[in-house]
């Protein structure tokens, strides 16, 4: 059985806004922007890719790859696509209020194509992350941009990673 995957966001997850100055952030001129990466991140994800398939979930996609990557001590990932993403006879409906915080979900849902998946960052409309609290096979988990991730948030992708849904039994009263 394949491992879950773990959607990883970049700006406001590996690159917060404001993290303490004690943190061990390190400034990267990227763009024109500075962009601030942590080694300890690449240690945790390469601890997490024990337990996931860790992919791209960023704006950045493959931009990703050519610069946080190599930043932090990780090899490249597979990314999840946005940019041009054209919505899909089956996509979920999203409210009006939420097309910004939201337009990620189509595309990572159809990335996942059914496998259990972990989604880390910044920006996750609260009503999926309520909805996700019931599902054993997605676990939601909105960081801080101001501190980016944490360990808690690492202790807690390995604690309980998602895991396919149970299938009621052939016959049962629950089919």
């Amino acid at each position: 059985m394949p491992k879950p995957l773990l959607f990883l966001d970049v700006d406001g997850v590996l690159n917060p806004v404001r993290p303490h100055p004690d943190a061990g952030f390190d400034a990267h001129a990227l763009f024109g922007y500075t962009v601030l990466l942590s080694a300890r991140h690449g240690v945790w994800l390469r601890e997490l890719a024990g337990t996931y398939d860790l992919v791209w979930a960023t704006t950045w996609e493959a931009h990703a790859n050519t610069h946080i990557a190599p930043a932090i001590g990780l090899d490249p990932l597979p990314v999840v696509t946005f940019t041009g993403y054209v919505p899909q006879p089956g996509d979920p409906r999203v409210p009006l209020m939420e097309l910004f915080s939201a337009a990620k979900w189509a595309p990572l849902l159809r990335y996942a194509d059914g496998r259990p998946f972990a989604w880390v960052d910044d920006v996750i409309p609260p009503r999926l992350v309520r909805r996700s609290l019931w599902r054993r096979d997605r676990l939601l988990l909105p960081v801080d941009p101001g501190q980016g991730l944490e360990r808690r948030h690492v202790d807690r992708l390995l604690a309980r990673p998602p895991r396919a849904q149970a299938l009621p039994l052939k016959g049962s009263a629950a089919s």
